[in-house]
């Protein structure tokens, strides 16, 4: 009996060992897995004038409240998604307390949609727009982990907390480090309000839109939400080479590099037969410059022939410019094979000038994304002098208007011989 009962007792042990053995690993890939998981933050404007009915027929608010719900629903299982307001909660004329009006409504962590839905169904316009305290506080919402981190800010008016600008705010939390983009959607917005969150966008790398109905605010807010659980893409640090020949070859990815003022940078990419080039610069002024400025980006060949062009120009009203191009090569038909890639040059030029007593070196920040791509399929696929398919009606008018001109010229030739018979 005291050996069965000790046998019994050794396998009860030894299967609550295994058990044991078996949960840690578990726990360690689901600590690991919420580590890296992507975080976003939607902070809301409740302030009062998001009573105004100009959106689709009914308030802001209430195309606010709709959207969140489509939002919620499609929300990926991966992302944990939270909920921070503004002016929600005070409703006086007391503007110290109302520049503190921000709270976390739904805290950033895995979605119980139903929750989230009730806790926004609670909202009601009443207060300040204290964008800048509430950006503060939604990026300590974001801290800690490794996966993407966004806010996405949702406003129908300008910050009315200053001299706290959001947009150094916004460049505050750029200047961590932590990889964080603001993203912001502006309720039809006016002249101020669009560039205020405009240069809150571009502190961080982040885009501004324009919302004026329902259906556009929960679309472009689900696209963002989507952003967030793509996977990170790590930027390549690369030196480009003072001319065409010198130039580091490079394949489809995001690149950095440094460029002076009045310097250039050219970097190579093979385009086999049949594929299309696809790339875009950006150059920050992480320094004080001039007001006026530009960017310039050529794809030529390696004897130096231009093949296109992207240009883009600056008024100081940004601290970030940026262009893009697209060179198709066509599929052309060989009885030997497929053609040897072709190399392309990039060349990088930008028009920055340095504000006076500003240190010049090192030079300013460059991102380059390259992509290449599957072209088009046949010539009829590739834009000819800028009119691609636009040559089918351009042929059309032109016959519409040699075979007018026929009728015409006839019907007045018969005029005539009618005049001159009576």
């Amino acid at each position: 009996m005291i050996t069965r009962t000790r046998l019994a007792t050794g396998a009860c042990a030894l299967l609550a060992a295994l058990a044991a053995g078996m949960a840690f690993p578990a726990g360690a890939v689901a600590d690991e897995t919420s580590a890296t998981a992507p975080k976003v933050d939607l902070v809301l404007d409740v302030s009062g004038s998001m009573r105004a009915r100009d959106i689709d027929g009914q308030s802001r608010m209430a195309a606010a409240k709709q959207a969140f719900n489509e939002v919620l629903d499609a929300t990926p299982e991966e992302v944990q998604l939270g909920i921070r307001t503004l002016g929600a909660d005070y409703p006086g004329d007391d503007r110290r307390t109302g520049c503190k009006d921000t709270a976390q409504l739904y805290p950033v962590g895995p979605l119980d949609r139903t929750e989230a839905k009730t806790a926004v169904a609670t909202l009601t316009p009443t207060g300040w727009t204290p964008i800048g305290p509430a950006l503060l506080k939604a990026a300590d919402d974001l801290e800690g982990g490794e996966g993407s981190k966004r806010i996405v800010l949702i406003s129908d008016g300008e910050d009315t907390c200053a001299p706290l600008d959001p947009c150094e705010v916004a460049r505050e939390i750029a200047a961590k480090g932590i990889g964080l983009t603001i993203d912001t959607l502006g309720l039809v917005p006016n002249t101020k309000m669009r560039q205020q969150l405009s240069c809150i966008a571009e502190a961080t790398g982040g885009t501004f839109t324009s919302v004026e109905h329902t259906e556009e605010l929960a679309d472009k807010v689900n696209q963002l939400v989507d952003r967030a659980a793509d996977p990170v893409v790590t930027p390549v640090a690369t030196t480009g080479a003072d001319r065409c020949a010198k130039a580091p070859k490079l394949e489809s990815g995001l690149y950095t590099d440094r460029e002076e003022f009045g310097q250039q940078r050219w970097y190579r990419v093979d385009v086999p037969d049949g594929y299309e080039l696809r790339a875009s610069v950006s150059v920050s002024a992480d320094r004080a410059v001039n007001p006026s400025y530009g960017l310039l980006l050529r794809a030529v060949t390696e004897k130096g022939r231009e093949i296109v062009r992207g240009e883009a120009a600056g008024n100081g009203r940004t601290d970030v410019v940026s262009t893009g191009l697209r060179y198709p090569r066509e599929k052309l038909e060989s009885g030997d094979g497929a053609l040897p890639p072709e190399s392309v040059c990039l060349q990088v030029t930008h028009s920055f000038a340095p504000a006076g007593g500003v240190q010049t070196t090192p030079g300013l920040p460059l991102e380059l994304t390259i992509d290449v791509v599957g072209g088009p399929s046949g010539s009829s696929d590739v834009a000819s002098f800028g009119l691609g398919r636009g040559w089918w009606l351009l042929g059309a008018l032109i016959l519409t208007g040699f075979l007018a001109g026929l009728v015409w010229g006839w019907v007045s030739r018969w005029r005539v011989a009618v005049w001159r018979t009576n």
